[in-house]
């Protein structure tokens, strides 16, 4: 038997070897190998399996890692899609369906030595005073972890072995799993009486999984589902999660849930451990993030492979779990940017989702109360099916919005205060009626520059286009890009002026933490954001605090948007509602209008009608207005019209080209140049540019608009100058395709790369 391997190296290309008799029948497609690759020995994954090669001499593999095969057939075949599509080397695309965890040749689960009494044969000896004091430990716990017992005891390990060889001990080797929610109460939950928006919705989903189950006995599959349910903050859409979920587990089958940020993960787990940790349907629940060790994705992964766990939630990485069968697959927050993985390759899980989906005919569900323009838009044209969930359950109303303008808050010769009077009195009003406030502002750090108010200087990163951030708990000025860290300095650093009047110029999270403290002495006050969430269990803590009133007022970042539900806010306040407005990005507005609403849902989910407070300099623009009003469908025609003028997403797609080089004018060339052999060879241009010969290939992509090269909005970045050139096309499989092989035989400078992203959620 042959088997062809898919190495780690990204040379696109497998390679054939002899399955050694040894090894005969431990090998399948998905196995995990070790083979030899000129003087190394590299792993590999088994991509196929065949009865003989084209090629002679074959080497043979030395050894399969593992005793169970590591990728399904299933998810290989999604591999191989992701490197089609998102124009990637296939190896790479197969490195990411396996965590790094798994994929190491070490890995493997934690093994502890157990020692438990054995029954008395016989009269008892007579032991020493060291090992009688063992012994009474391990007669009372009848069994304890060795490491355990030898603390207890104040002994070594070879004292109690001394036990063992006097046969009144065993000791054991068993694997200890390491779960990172092992120390959770949980306490059982039961299904919820659905408002008749809810069961519409659900028994849709019901009817395609019944559907998607009928069609999995037959050989050939009928079409995947994929649904888009769409309801107010509020809504209850986990609730019907839940209950879809419950379907597939009595079909035998699993589910994937996806979740955008990991502050989110442990409030949604949970809510499905509680609800699936007994009863008919009992099952594991596996997690699966970054901020778990690696030992706990080891473990958690395997769960999910060896079938105990049937229910998956994570983030976007998740979309690859082994679950087999599958029957469900849940994109929350559909979306949010953050499903889009920003290094090769450049995958959009909600994407990836739809087509697994289609690949294992499972259904797909994405959820969110504010759509992406795309989602929304294949609704339309019947390539997805809408559920709407337009009011809150429990007759709970959508919370009321004011729009502050700052413009009319500005001081004389200061600038407008950080909370406006009315914002100020609302958060007062909630400390005296022991209710609970959100605050939103993102940016982290102090201040958001140091400005010399005299010659005009900002400190800036000298390996980065931005001005460095003021950390002021740890004193020191920070770029949030690259990293650079540098000390705060005490003049001006232009030589030139040297004036020590040098001062901070905008706000970050610190600052309103700060003046918080100063405002509210009385308040308890914490805050979220990517400088205090550092250890894995500060999202479980400062959340749970939260959730059991010890805190007052959360102030934090993106990660407290969305998807969290805590009945006592009655307020949110969103300090500069139009930071990210005005960015040179055609999703600027659809990102503000979602993030408003979004933080707005967080306010009104008890008994007490909630109160959103927008502070804005741009307070009548449509995101900020429509925003106010709850009225999405209104946001959606109105940008939907900007977008068929542009010829922007829904109406295209986009894959952008980022070249980058140390040299910004070896950039700029090297981008004219990659512009003109895509005018040849995609576009099919008839008159050479850049006194380049056309070069046709067999494909030509006449819808094909090139804008650019242009210089990236962020033109200097970790010392790299960047420049842009955007294709948009209706036809971006094809595009892939020819953009594959355009990158392969493509001459450029050794110290220029290219980057090429397929439907790309920023342009930054």
């Amino acid at each position: 038997m042959i088997a062809r391997v898919s190495l780690e190296l990204a040379l696109r290309k497998e390679f054939d070897y002899s399955i050694p008799a040894e090894l005969a029948g431990q090998i399948e497609v998905g196995s995990r190998v070790q083979v030899p690759f000129g003087s190394r020995n590299l792993l590999g994954v088994v991509t196929a399996l065949a009865e003989e090669s084209g090629y002679a001499r074959l080497k043979p593999i030395l050894k399969v890692i593992g005793a169970q095969s590591l990728v399904t057939p299933k998810v290989l075949t999604l591999a191989r899609w992701i490197g089609d599509y998102y124009c990637c080397a296939p190896e790479t695309a197969l490195k990411s369906v396996l965590p790094e965890a798994v994929r190491k040749e070490d890995a493997g689960w934690r093994e502890r030595l157990l020692v438990r009494a054995l029954p008395a044969n016989g009269e008892f000896p007579k032991l020493p005073q060291r090992q009688q004091a063992v012994w009474q430990v391990v007669e009372e716990r009848r069994e304890i972890l060795l490491a355990e017992l030898v603390t207890l005891a104040a002994t070594t390990a070879a004292t109690v072995r001394k036990l063992e060889d006097r046969g009144l001990v065993t000791i054991t080797s068993e694997i200890s799993e390491r779960d990172p929610y092992a120390h959770e109460v949980i306490l059982a939950s039961q299904p919820l009486v659905l408002n008749s928006a809810q069961a519409t919705a659900l028994e849709k989903i019901k009817q395609a999984m019944a559907g998607g189950n009928a069609r999995s006995d037959t050989t050939v599959a009928g079409k995947a589902s994929t649904f888009l349910l769409h309801g107010v903050t509020g809504s209850g859409k986990t609730e019907i999660y839940l209950q879809a979920i419950a379907l597939a587990l009595e079909q035998g089958k699993g589910a994937i849930v996806l979740v955008p940020e990991i502050s989110l993960t442990p409030q949604t787990v949970e809510r499905f451990k509680a609800r699936f940790s007994s009863g008919p349907w009992q099952t594991l629940v596996a997690v699966l993030h970054s901020h778990l060790s690696a030992g706990e994705r080891h473990d958690e992964w395997h769960k999910i492979r060896q079938g105990r766990a049937r229910i998956v939630i994570g983030a976007r990485s998740a979309i690859f779990a082994p679950v087999e069968p599958l029957g469900l697959i849940i994109v929350d927050e559909e979306h949010e940017h953050t499903y889009k993985q920003e290094e090769s390759p450049r995958y959009h899980a909600r994407d990836v989702a739809v087509m697994r989906g289609q690949m294992e005919n499972a259904v797909v569900v994405l959820g969110s109360a504010t759509p992406s323009l795309e989602s929304y838009f294949n609704c339309k044209i019947n390539k997805f099916t809408l559920l709407e969930l337009p009011e809150r359950v429990g007759n709970q109303k959508m919370p009321h919005v004011r729009v502050v303008d700052m413009r009319q808050s500005v001081r004389d010769g200061k600038g407008p205060p950080l909370f406006s009077p009315q914002l100020k009195e609302a958060i007062t009003q909630r400390l005296e009626r022991k209710e609970q406030t959100i605050l939103f502002l993102n940016r982290r750090g102090y201040a958001s520059s140091l400005q010399c108010p005299k010659c005009g200087h900002v400190c800036g990163c000298p390996h980065c286009s931005i001005s460095l951030t003021y950390h002021r708990t740890d004193p020191k000025l920070c770029c949030h890009i690259c990293g650079h860290v540098e000390k705060v300095p005490l003049v001006c650093p232009n030589e030139a002026c040297k004036n020590p009047a040098i001062r901070f110029a905008g706000t970050g999270t610190q600052k309103v933490e700060e003046i918080l403290g100063k405002l509210f002495p009385q308040a308890t006050v914490r805050r979220m954001d990517a400088d205090t969430m550092k250890r894995k269990d500060d999202y479980r803590r400062v959340l749970g605090d939260f959730r059991v009133g010890k805190i007052d007022i959360l102030l934090g970042t993106q990660m407290i948007a969305k998807g969290l539900h805590f009945p006592n806010v009655t307020l949110v306040g969103i300090i500069y509602a139009d930071m990210a407005l005005h960015q040179p990005d055609f999703r600027a507005g659809e990102r503000t209008f979602q993030l408003l609403t979004q933080v707005s849902g967080r306010a009104g989910r008890g008994d007490v009608e909630g109160e959103v407070f927008v502070q804005a300099f741009t307070p009548f623009h449509p995101s900020i207005q429509f925003a106010r009003r709850h009225d999405f469908l209104g946001f959606y025609e109105q940008e939907l019209e900007f977008r068929q003028q542009l010829k922007y997403p829904p109406f295209s797609r986009v894959a952008l080209l980022t070249l980058k080089g140390c040299h910004e004018e070896k950039v700029k060339l090297s981008a004219d140049h990659v512009r003109s052999v895509i005018e040849a060879k995609i576009l099919g241009a008839t008159t050479p540019t850049s006194g380049l010969s056309p070069e046709r290939s067999g494909t030509r992509i006449l819808d094909l608009t090139i804008s650019g090269p242009a210089p990236a909005p962020l033109l200097r970045a970790e010392n790299f100058y960047r420049h842009q050139i955007m294709l948009r096309t209706r036809s971006m499989s094809a595009l892939s395709r020819e953009l594959a092989k355009m990158t392969q035989s493509l001459t450029l400078p050794e110290d220029v790369s290219l980057v090429v992203d397929i439907d790309p959620v920023s342009l930054s």
